[in-house]
């Protein structure tokens, strides 16, 4: 069942990140995008832990354990996000910008 969530999660983000890439070709680097979503799911990660230390410290253990639950969630979220693969701006496949680390054709 949780490989079956993160297929779908997966899914879900690498097609948002076709439709801004499609939407807004020129003027978007995904790269930054993931970077700034990591960002914000690590500080509401967070967030929910705080929440549920607090929770715990009041005895009040179902919500302390429904704040961790949620946590955990955001945190196999970012494991999923970190995992999906972003082309860098520019880089179409197979360009390895001039580069190559085959020997050049004899003439």
């Amino acid at each position: 069942m949780t490989q079956l969530h993160d297929l779908r999660l997966r899914l879900l983000v690498q097609q948002e990140s076709e439709r801004i890439a499609d939407s807004q070709p020129a003027d978007l680097d995904l790269s930054v995008v993931q970077a700034r979503c990591l960002c914000w799911l690590a500080l509401l990660a967070e967030a929910h832990e705080d929440q549920a230390s607090d929770a715990e410290r009041r005895g009040d253990t179902e919500q302390a354990m429904g704040w961790f639950a949620d946590s955990m969630r955001l945190r196999d979220v970012i494991q999923v996000v970190t995992s999906i693969e972003i082309p860098l701006p520019g880089v179409v496949d197979g360009d390895d910008g001039g580069f190559s680390s085959e020997p050049p054709l004899a003439a």
